[in-house]
């Protein structure tokens, strides 16, 4: 469910994104505890305005989700 490689998301498309990818955990508890850790992350940089730092969050984030959504789904 990763977005295209290389392509620019801005964050609203990435929070969006990182939210649709809570769908795919195994429990409720994991869901809900990974879409609380989302919107804590946006809430804490909302007020970036780099655009080189906005896209190695946004690079970050997409990366950090595709290891978590790999690790839960070996365990099924």
């Amino acid at each position: 469910m990763l977005p295209l490689i290389g392509a620019e998301l801005t964050p609203l498309q990435l929070y969006r994104h990182l939210l649709r990818c809570c769908r795919q955990l195994p429990t409720v508890a994991m869901q809900n505890h990974y879409r609380h850790s989302i919107r804590q992350g946006y809430n804490s940089h909302a007020d970036e305005d780099d655009p080189e730092r906005i896209q190695i969050i946004v690079q970050r984030a997409v990366a950090d989700a595709d290891w978590i959504l790999k690790k839960y789904s070996k365990k099924k």
